[in-house]
């Protein structure tokens, strides 16, 4: 029998700047690659163009031509005349409200399908609170929301299997597909993980009492909770800790984060480093240099963040936002704080600071739930819950 052609189609959109070449996500294409080393087939990537620029931090132009799998920019509004449903098909999409109807399309194909989730209804609500003050606006975006997640539901349920990113989506749909899968997104491969040697020197490093270290890496926006950092810094400073903190990231709260750090006078202890390119510059630093992550995310987006920081064996101390939560429950390391305290966050910080033999102790732990869920070890499980997928499908065709 033909291997089966992959098809994924994400909620991702590209921007389209001519016929052969796109401005797409570093991110998205290293996964496509990823899919590759494992799948005995061809792939094709179906994506709607998008004439605005996202925030996304890793935009890269593509010359679709030179990639060894197949990009069509398509409109999903057709989507019943393309020609991957008529073939030997296995369909790969991410959850949102223009895909909702896809499993019922498949099903009518007998193509099989699966969904692939990440932003839970507590959490798109949670984006919402943060995003929008109208509160006429709020009412209507809270009822949207609502109705897609019945509509979501309903097409997660006919679908052949679910893959859950993080721990949210997953109890709120292992139950209503009859094939889910658990898994936590990461971009960090085996060979960039921090080695036994690197580890004990910046956990020996840490013991010495000398200034604690901390980082935040990421957008610089309120969903991500990058205004509550100065606060953060202010609190410690008032607890007497002796720290450094280094944000880095880009956003549309950079220009007011450097204004405050200069006008609390905090310039001597918070060092705002821009953009570093993932594997080669901020990898190695937080590597090297930092002791504990501060994650003050307002919502419970399942963020690559956690796993990969806890790859470099740092431990993370954030908000209980429903994904933190998770991973925390399921690695048994870091701390959970109060939703929207940066005085909590503080407060915690400065009872490690005086007890950093626990600090050692949740970097081992993070480090060893890292190692579990490596970029390919997590490809591997999906590429085998896809084919156990597809051979069952065929069995009872």
């Amino acid at each position: 029998m033909k291997p089966l052609k992959l098809i994924l189609l994400p909620f991702l959109k590209v921007k389209k700047v001519s016929d052969d070449q796109i401005i797409i996500t570093q991110k998205f294409i290293d996964g496509v690659f990823e899919y590759q080393k494992y799948w005995s087939g061809s792939i094709v990537v179906l994506l709607e163009n998008d004439n605005f620029y996202n925030n996304n931090l890793d935009h890269i132009l593509i010359n679709i031509n030179d990639l060894p799998f197949e990009i069509k920019i398509i409109d999903l509004n057709f989507l019943k005349d393309c020609p991957e449903l008529q073939e030997n098909s296995i369909f790969l999409i991410s959850t949102g409200f223009r895909q909702n109807q896809i499993s019922k399309i498949c099903k009518q194909h007998k193509i099989p399908c699966i969904y692939i989730t990440e932003y839970s209804l507590k959490t798109r609500i949670q984006i919402i609170n943060t995003t929008t003050k109208n509160p006429i606006l709020r009412l209507r975006r809270y009822a949207w929301e609502v109705s897609q997640e019945l509509k979501q539901r309903k097409a997660i349920a006919i679908a052949d299997g679910v893959q859950c990113n993080g721990v949210p989506t997953y109890q709120s749909y292992h139950k209503i597909n009859p094939n889910p899968l658990l898994y936590f997104d990461t971009r960090i491969a085996e060979y960039m993980i921090i080695s036994s040697d690197n580890l004990m020197a910046k956990t020996s490093e840490c013991l010495q009492k000398k200034n604690l270290r901390l980082i935040f890496s990421g957008r610089l926006i309120k969903i991500k909770g990058a205004d509550h950092l100065i606060s953060v810094a202010e609190h410690l400073k008032q607890l007497g800790v002796e720290f450094e903190m280094f944000i880095c990231g880009d956003g549309e709260l950079k220009e007011t984060m450097e204004k405050q750090i200069i006008k609390k006078g905090l310039s001597d202890c918070v060092k705002m480093l821009g953009v570093l390119e993932f594997k080669t510059e901020l990898v190695p630093f937080i590597q090297n240099n930092i002791d504990l992550f501060i994650c003050c995310h307002r919502q419970g987006d399942p963020s690559c963040t956690y796993l990969e920081t806890m790859s470099c064996g740092v431990p993370i101390i954030g908000y209980d936002n429903e994904a933190f939560v998770g991973v925390v429950n399921q690695s048994q390391a870091g701390w959970l704080v109060k939703m929207n305290r940066p005085d909590l966050l503080a407060e915690k910080i400065a009872e490690l600071n005086q007890n950093r033999e626990l600090i050692m102790a949740e970097s081992y732990k993070s480090l060893e739930f890292a190692k579990q869920h490596t970029f390919e070890k997590t490809f591997q499980r999906r590429i085998n819950h896809i084919q156990e997928i597809a051979a069952n499908k065929t069995i009872l065709c």
